[in-house]
């Protein structure tokens, strides 16, 4: 009989334990698939094309463990996490182990800054168009203090590391944001689970965007922790709501602090930011139940960041306060600036573009019907801060890139959203519900949850082609810096030139494709030609070195900016011209010197 017992508990843990299973057979599957992967298989769909079939099971895997653990509430909260970091390991760190270098342009750039703020005691100089980063100073001079402490040279080996750290940085934030709205640990998870699943705007690499966001979400969260519990709204909503937690004081004390250094820190650091904290604050705001919570670190924002506006950052505010005024007559203008034609792309890349707009619509509806089906969810803070985003967006376009913007900052708060949606309506558990829908549920979150990971997918990994380079591409613009004299300009067909900013005080640089205009049209007609209209600006007798690389000859031929041979046929153009002079070539990149004139 105690056999029996013995032989029966067994089996009740077993059951119990089963959905933690997928989880380590998920991370050694994906470990082992990454062994597998040839970059140079690498075409207009990026990593998607060469990543193997175990990679995508491992995904699968994750997911669907991920959902069973969810409904295993004897499970400890542990093993939720543990799912959570895997996926950001699976989708941040794949690139990271599998390339040999530093991926991604505008990361190398912003090395690039970090080192000239090394090297001149905190300031870029002869910045020119670099200068507004003398204005937002704040990530950069906290690397350069990061890399005295521990006694590196540059960012660029950490730098790296970048995406998967951001990611995990953030989960602490959003699981107390979710947690000041409901105790329900299904909604709360999900919720993390679905903004890990649906953030493809790529905005997690080394760069002051992505501190600042980290930042953005840990002011929200003590904010939201602030705010009174709320009144049980109407409707079903779930066990956990209102959260159960003692009533906090109005008394910001310490706490106020630590939110006004976190502001600080974004004002100085990014441009965008501050404001996205502003609007989130003053929607917040609107319910008067928040007010005597929410006024003080709206206030404190307000402050911090006028007078760095004021002060630091005037001169680039004065520049372009024109166009700021104009952005403001026009906020159907700024809206579809974010909507990029297609038309010049390549056709994967138009697919790639549609899935994306499908993926951000399917979220932001999603919201809305979580809104207009769960009523409870209307009676919460966060649907103030799903909508904090929209004000900015019809305010400024950002460069085309508002709407990208908007949907980062509304996303924390949609997902949440959509977990209360996928949450039964009845409280007490999925078996309450009719068979049939129970099991349909259980088929149609788990594939819900995989096709917003789908389109993820496309969204974050189909450009690698021209975000990756190799350690070739990597050595020949490292050669061409440390051998190019002071003065001498650097020339690239695009900006997809690992390093090409280093040292930029002495190498003034040119873009073939930022001269619109006849510029393009000679590219095309005649390279050589083009090229020296580029440079025309420069005095006569100007070394120049023209750098031709592989992932140029990508970006041209995913993004359609110029005509995918462009790379090619300017390489074959000054091989047969007199006056160049091919100075440094391996399998991936060329340089050529010239003189200007």
């Amino acid at each position: 009989m105690a056999g029996a017992v013995s032989v029966s508990a067994v089996g009740v843990g077993l059951r119990r334990y089963a959905p933690c299973a997928p989880l380590p057979t998920a991370m050694a599957l994906w470990l082992v698939s990454l062994r597998q992967v040839d970059l140079s298989g690498m075409g207009a769909l990026g990593l998607l094309q060469v990543l193997t079939p175990l990679y995508w099971v491992a995904v699968v895997l994750l997911t669907i463990g991920f959902v069973l653990t969810l409904r295993e509430p004897r499970l400890g909260q542990g093993w939720l996490a543990g799912y959570v970091l895997g996926l950001i390991a699976v989708i941040h760190a794949t690139p990271t182990l599998l390339y040999p270098t530093l991926r991604y342009a505008w990361a190398w750039k912003h090395v690039a800054i970090v080192d000239a703020m090394l090297r001149h005691d905190g300031v870029v100089p002869h910045a020119g168009d670099l200068d507004i980063y003398n204005q937002w100073p704040g990530f950069f001079l906290a690397n350069v203090g990061v890399l005295k402490v521990l006694g590196l040279s540059s960012p660029v080996g950490y730098a790296s590391w970048a995406p998967p750290f951001v990611n995990a940085l953030l989960l602490v934030p959003l699981l107390w944001m979710f947690r000041s709205v409901t105790t329900d640990r299904r909604v709360v998870w999900a919720g993390v689970w679905i903004f890990y699943s649906t953030s493809w705007v790529g905005q997690d690499y080394f760069s002051p965007q992505a501190f600042a966001f980290i930042l953005y979400a840990w002011l929200m969260a003590l904010v939201l922790r602030r705010l009174p519990a709320r009144a049980r709204a109407p409707g079903e909503p779930p066990p956990g709501y209102p959260p159960d937690r003692p009533e906090r004081g109005v008394r910001w004390g310490w706490s106020l602090v630590v939110v006004l250094l976190l502001d600080a820190a974004i004002v100085c650091s990014h441009q965008l930011t501050p404001l996205m904290v502003i609007s989130s604050l003053a929607l917040l705001a609107v319910p008067r139940r928040n007010r005597r919570v929410v006024l003080p670190p709206l206030i404190g924002s307000v402050v911090l960041t006028a007078v760095w506006g004021a002060t630091v950052a005037r001169p680039y505010l004065s520049k372009n306060l024109g166009s700021f005024v104009s952005s403001l007559a026009s906020p159907d203008g700024n809206v579809a600036s974010g909507f990029r034609s297609l038309g010049t792309a390549a056709p994967e890349q138009m697919l790639v573009g549609w899935i994306d707009r499908g993926l951000s619509a399917a979220v932001f509806l999603l919201a809305l019907a979580a809104l207009v089906l769960r009523p409870w969810t209307r009676r919460t803070p966060v649907v103030w801060l799903f909508f904090s985003p929209l004000p900015l967006l019809a305010a400024n376009a950002y460069g085309g890139e508002m709407l990208f913007r908007a949907y980062l900052f509304s996303l924390p708060f949609a997902a949440f959203l959509i977990a209360a949606l996928l949450r039964p309506r009845r409280p007490e558990s999925d078996e309450a519900a009719p068979a049939r829908w129970s099991r349909l549920r259980k088929v149609a979150v788990p594939a819900l949850l995989l096709a917003l990971l789908a389109g993820l997918f496309f969204g974050y990994d189909s450009k690698e082609a021209m975000n990756y380079y190799t350690s070739g591409e990597v050595a020949a613009a490292q050669w061409t810096i440390d051998n190019a004299p002071p003065g001498s300009v650097i020339v690239g067909v695009t900006g997809a030139v690992p390093g090409i900013d280093e040292r930029y005080e002495d190498h003034p640089e040119v873009r073939l494709v930022a001269e619109p205009g006849s510029t393009e049209e000679l590219l095309v007609a005649d390279p050589i030609a083009g090229l020296r209209d580029s440079v025309g600006f420069l005095k006569p007798g100007t070394p120049g070195y023209l750098i031709l690389s592989r992932a140029q000859t990508w970006e041209l031929r995913l993004t359609g900016e110029l005509p995918g041979d462009t790379v090619a046929r300017l390489a074959d153009a000054a091989s047969a011209t007199p006056g160049f002079t091919l100075v440094y070539q391996n399998a991936d990149a060329s340089v050529y010197h010239f003189v200007v004139g």
